[in-house]
């Protein structure tokens, strides 16, 4: 690694003399790109590397200029501009791809000046969401990220076609096609918009169902491919899609998880990231609607990533769960992934995270003891009663096996006695039977 006194940018490409597979591979790849930030102290590119990696694109290289705000014109100083073309062209790079949302005059003047095509975090991130949405609800929230996102860069598209100069006689038929595209695109946004509002409607009926059974609720949230999915599976017996990609997991899912025979709700929501678009976390609203809701996050971490990067993806989540309006949500954090680790490793992760709760999806180390904090965390959801429900009504009673789990049961010549904890919110539902209630 070259550091450069002048801008204090660190500039890392691939050595083109180096032999190996990684390298060859990049080399045939279609796309190889050269990663390019401004990003002050601390801060790296590794996360820009995945998610290129998950859009099957090979990175050859990178440069990281260290300063507190971007450049508003070029995005890096001028200076490092010119070294981040011949860094770009030493590693046969093909595209370039910037750490941050770019604004379309930056996007601009950076292929201008570096003879490459520009591609910004969040041009990748919604390529991943694309190719990744597979239900119908979310192909149409990434669609309508993607217009939101384009419609301020359509300018550039159609210059080949503007006039120069200016005054009458200077409005060419090349603003008039971008005035039609945008006109087409907003219809769509708008199209998209109604389209999605049906879509919430009937997410609503689901959760209305939901909420009309009354139980507690967890949402399983966390940075992206924290093993969400996996911790699902392991918790309810289900086989949703599992990959070790970032972004796998786009659609709520919703399972019912067994405690002591007691039913709760696990959903597993969509992956954060840092940075992540606000024009993602708009269209995916009605998704995240399930976050709002739930009565308790358990807030996934990986456990085996290195702490600083570990303490990033946590600043990431919480930041995001402020921005959906989840922040004061009850929380548990999880520390997943624990099979990767040694004993020495656990210890410490148990001195830094006393209150966490370390588990392993995988390998299942840590689920009973993650059951009992998930039913001590949703302790105050439910409510002991006390019934004495006539022999005739079999129903209510099988009824309270299925939401009370394990109960007290007396048999006496009025009926049978129970004695139980119900989600506080059915307790009604009973009170017909209350000898007491509290």
């Amino acid at each position: 690694m070259d550091r450069s006194r002048n801008g204090r940018s660190a500039v890392t490409p691939t050595p083109a003399g180096v032999a190996g597979d990684s390298l060859a591979a990049s080399q045939r790849a279609r796309q190889r790109a050269f990663c390019i930030a401004a990003l002050p102290e601390g801060e790296d590119l590794g996360e820009l590397g995945e998610l290129l990696r998950t859009a099957g694109v090979a990175v050859v290289g990178e440069m990281v200029q260290r300063r507190e705000l971007a450049h508003p014109n070029t995005y890096l100083g001028p200076g490092k501009v010119q070294e981040a073309k011949a860094a770009a062209q030493a590693c046969d790079a093909n595209v370039i791809a910037c750490d941050d949302e770019l604004s379309a005059r930056q996007e601009r003047n950076l292929e201008e000046a570096l003879g490459l095509p520009v591609v910004d975090r969040t041009t990748v991130i919604l390529d991943i969401f694309a190719s990744h949405a597979g239900s119908a609800e979310g192909k149409l929230q990434v669609e309508l990220a993607q217009l939101e996102y384009n419609l301020a860069r359509m300018r550039g598209l159609w210059s080949h076609l503007e006039r120069l100069g200016g005054g009458i006689g200077t409005r060419g038929p090349g603003e008039t096609q971008i005035e039609t595209d945008r006109r087409l695109a907003r219809d769509r946004i708008a199209a998209l918009r109604r389209r999605l509002e049906h879509v919430k409607g009937t997410r609503a009926v689901q959760r209305a169902e939901r909420e009309r059974a009354a139980l507690p609720t967890i949402a399983l949230v966390g940075y992206t491919n924290a093993g969400k999915s996996t911790l699902l599976n392991a918790l309810t017996g289900s086989e949703v899609g599992v990959r070790d990609r970032l972004f796998h997991t786009l659609d709520p899912t919703t399972r019912t998880l067994r405690l002591n025979g007691r039913p709760y709700l696990l959903t597993d929501t969509v992956g954060f990231i840092s940075k992540l678009p606000h024009q993602l976390i708009d269209a995916f609203a009605a998704t995240l609607e399930e976050t709002r809701r739930a009565e308790l996050l358990a807030h996934v971490l990986d456990a085996s990533a290195p702490e600083a990067h570990a303490a990033i993806m946590k600043s990431s989540v919480e930041q995001t769960l402020e921005e959906i309006g989840a922040g004061e949500r009850p929380r548990l954090l999880i520390l997943n992934k624990i099979d990767l680790l040694d004993s020495e490793a656990r210890e410490e992760l148990r001195l830094r995270h006393p209150d966490a709760v370390l588990v392993s999806g995988v390998s299942g180390e840590g689920l009973q003891e993650l059951g009992e904090r998930i039913e001590l965390e949703l302790l105050h959801t439910l409510r002991r009663v006390e019934l004495l429900i006539p022999y005739a009504d079999g129903g209510s009673l099988a009824e309270l096996h299925e939401l009370a789990g394990d109960v007290t049961r007396e048999d006496t010549a009025e009926g049978v006695l129970v004695r139980a904890m119900v989600p506080a919110r059915l307790a009604e539902r009973f009170a017909r039977f209350a000898l007491q209630t509290r």
